[in-house]
């Protein structure tokens, strides 16, 4: 892209009261931005409204050190791309959806094609159980070769992500965050480390303009783009009021599948789900289950990777069948399994040590199923 064509761009898309459809309209009426701002205001007028008219013909504030800051940003890595919806490269799934972006900000893995991929997302405050069911999905995804879509969020989010760069193979698209603040910041921040992680082995993405910070507003709307991009949706865990639930309701208006993992009908994390269920998403509890509904006629291949945790010694799969698979308060264990209050500590303690069992809040226990 050449400086004065990125120039164009972002005037058209900083212009105050000219939204994304309005931009769309005119970039139909005249092609490219630089065609558009060489019209007199009649012509203008033709397409939108006199206020839009007058701002078009009005550079932006801040427009040209937001040219500076974003061509000095693309210059300084190669894996740092501007596509436009003028670029061949544009992801079609984007494309062909009622509102894409005007321009995409990629940072990242070079990709020839957009990947098949599968979106995961959910709460941001997951069981011990919903983490580890986002991160062993997502790892079985990127084994079977497809690439993880998600928000880079805490929780679901971000155990997807590593679950899919632990278990792609050298060299693919393991996952992608699409985020909803300008690929020159991290948020949250503790992700950072992830962050470089997931540009190393797949693509950071953005909607917004450098210099964008996480205004609440920004993360419904990248849910879109969230859902695009996979061929299929997957809530591993959502509250009654979630985000995610607004990714699955986007998906769905867009012609894609939505998958949801039922859950304990005493979680408030798993209302959501079982709301998606009983409105159709296709119940799941295999991440094979989604990957044969969305590519049937090409089973998944799986490969090894790390070593699962060691299967517990018979006395303590007595004790995590007494656990069942709610959380549990240590009183209620004592009175399943009879077993006095020290020794029931400590064999929770192994337990725990072996992945087999998580401590929650309020002293309560609950077992993890690995896949």
């Amino acid at each position: 892209m050449e400086r004065d064509e990125l120039a164009a761009w972002l005037r058209l898309a900083m212009t105050p009261g000219v939204g994304r459809g309005s931009a769309r309209k005119l970039l139909a009426a005249f092609g490219l931005p630089q065609n558009l701002f060489e019209q007199d205001a009649e012509t203008l007028h033709a397409i939108v409204k006199a206020p839009q008219v007058q701002a078009l013909r009005t550079e932006p504030d801040g427009w040209s050190a937001q040219v500076e800051a974003t061509w000095a940003w693309l210059q300084q890595e190669p894996s740092r791309r501007l596509l436009t919806l003028a670029d061949p490269a544009y992801p079609s799934a984007l494309l062909q959806t009622e509102d894409p972006p005007l321009m995409l900000y990629l940072s990242g893995v070079a990709v020839p094609e957009w990947p098949r991929a599968v979106s995961v997302v959910g709460s941001r405050n997951p069981t011990p159980q919903g983490a580890n069911n986002a991160r062993e999905f997502a790892r079985s995804f990127a084994q079977a070769g497809w690439t993880v879509v998600s928000g880079m969020a805490l929780g679901i989010d971000a155990a997807a992500h590593e679950g899919a760069l632990e278990g792609a193979a050298p060299g693919q698209v393991a996952t992608v965050a699409v985020v909803g603040t300008g690929l020159d910041r991290v948020y949250p921040s503790q992700h950072l480390q992830l962050a470089h992680r997931i540009a190393a082995n797949g693509l950071l993405v953005s909607e917004y303009p450098l210099g964008t910070h996480p205004h609440s507003e920004n993360f419904p709307q990248r849910n879109r783009i969230i859902a695009a991009l996979g061929q299929g949706t997957l809530v591993v865990e959502a509250a009654l009021r979630s985000g995610s639930l607004i990714t699955a309701r986007q998906a769905a208006e867009q012609g894609r599948e939505v998958f949801a993992i039922p859950g304990s009908i005493h979680s408030p994390q798993a209302r959501g789900c079982h709301e998606l269920l009983r409105q159709g998403a296709k119940l799941v509890e295999t991440a094979q289950d989604v990957m044969e509904e969305l590519a049937p006629a090409a089973p998944a291949k799986r490969r090894a990777t790390s070593s699962p945790a060691p299967a517990p010694a018979p006395a303590e799969s007595s004790l995590l069948q007494a656990l069942g698979h709610d959380p549990v308060g240590l009183d209620a264990l004592i009175a399943r399994t009879g077993i006095s209050a020290a020794d029931l500590q400590a064999r929770l303690l192994e337990l725990e040590l072996e992945g087999h069992v998580a401590r929650l809040p309020g002293g309560l226990f609950q077992r993890l199923e690995r896949g």
